[in-house]
């Protein structure tokens, strides 16, 4: 436990909840802070597997304290940079965690939570939350969450949302491709289950290769530079002890150790 998480761990996978369900899980300097340093830690922890990242309460993240925000209102814009560039760098850290990071929506996600859900890899929400890009009704921006929002929600959706500040449902966002699964309520644990027992039973060196070439190569022009290091990258893992044995025990028709 921290102020602001409750951190359970059960083999290989983590599990981290958003624990304000009093003020809707919003961001303070203290969720933000807690968040980056456990991230960075799990990242840091070879023998995970996968993170799902949760919260109590009816919303999910309702994106800023309000009293972060009164005490924003008076800072200047030094004080404004440094504070954004704390959720900057909280983004980054989840976005590139090495391990698989899964969101599990059961409520509402406002302005900063939509940011804090598009950097996780794999996002399963029910039927009944709403997602909302809030910042222009208070004449702000969605700037930090932005490239990241982009990447998930798309180009054209995000041209539509970031300037009206509309409410959208579940069902749009998994449109969209925001959200790759729906749940009921009384689904949403054994959806999140099932992508978790995916990647456990994955070869947990090549699950991490995964998550990196995707990021590396997205939206990259297709020049001989990339062929070569995607060509690289295949002979590294193929060489491995992890890839060498996978290998052999798909021909041999026996289960790797990291299923034993």
């Amino acid at each position: 436990m921290t102020s602001t998480l409750k951190i359970e761990r059960e083999g290989h996978v983590a599990r981290v909840t958003l624990n304000r369900p009093d003020v809707r899980n919003a961001f303070n300097e203290g969720v933000i802070a807690e968040l980056t340093e456990t991230f960075a830690a799990l990242g840091q922890d070879l023998t995970l597997r996968a993170i799902v990242l949760a919260a109590e309460g009816k919303a999910f993240c309702a994106g800023a304290d309000l009293n972060w925000m009164k005490a924003m209102a008076g800072y200047s814009w030094d004080e404004n940079h440094a504070d954004a560039s704390r959720l900057a760098e909280m983004l980054w850290t989840l976005y590139s965690c090495p391990v698989p990071v899964i969101a599990r929506v059961q409520g509402d996600v406002y302005a900063g939570g939509v940011g804090l859900v598009s950097v996780c890899d794999m996002v399963v929400a029910v039927e009944g939350a709403g997602f909302c890009l809030s910042e222009a009704k208070l004449g702000l921006l969605p700037a930090t969450i932005g490239p990241y929002v982009v990447r998930a929600l798309g180009e054209q959706a995000s041209r539509r949302y970031f300037v009206t500040a509309e409410r959208f449902g579940a069902a749009e966002a998994h449109r969209l491709g925001l959200v790759h699964e729906l749940a009921t309520p009384e689904t949403l644990d054994a959806k999140v289950q099932g992508l978790v027992d995916a990647l456990c039973t994955n070869g947990p060196a090549a699950v991490r290769a995964c998550k990196r070439l995707v990021q590396d190569v997205a939206h990259r022009e297709i020049t001989p530079q990339l062929r070569d290091d995607t060509a690289r990258r295949i002979a590294d893992i193929r060489a491995s002890a992890e890839g060498r044995e996978g290998v052999q025990s798909f021909l041999n028709k026996a289960k790797p150790s990291w299923l034993a």
